[in-house]
């Protein structure tokens, strides 16, 4: 059997997480409703225009920064691989 001050800290600790657990849900309850609540008006008030670059700009920037981080964690990485992770 477990003490007194042991149940005593295992209830609060139990009522807290619930009471959290509330708090969390009814916030993302609010939110979730505000979201849908103003979602039809702003539908209508911006259009999808034609993307800022175009295809094959988009593809070379995704090249660029391929060949970026490619250069900035190679050593990373071949370090890591010759230790054997």
């Amino acid at each position: 059997m477990i003490s007194v001050l042991a149940q005593e800290r295992l209830l609060g600790a139990t009522l807290g997480s619930l009471f959290a657990a509330i708090v969390v849900f009814e916030q993302r309850k609010s939110i979730y409703k505000s979201i849908s609540d103003t979602q039809p008006q702003l539908s209508s008030q911006f259009q999808v225009g034609e993307p800022i670059f175009g295809k094959k700009t988009r593809a070379e920037l995704a090249h660029l920064w391929n060949k970026g981080v490619d250069q900035a964690f190679g050593p990373v990485i071949q370090y890591l691989s010759s230790r054997g992770w």
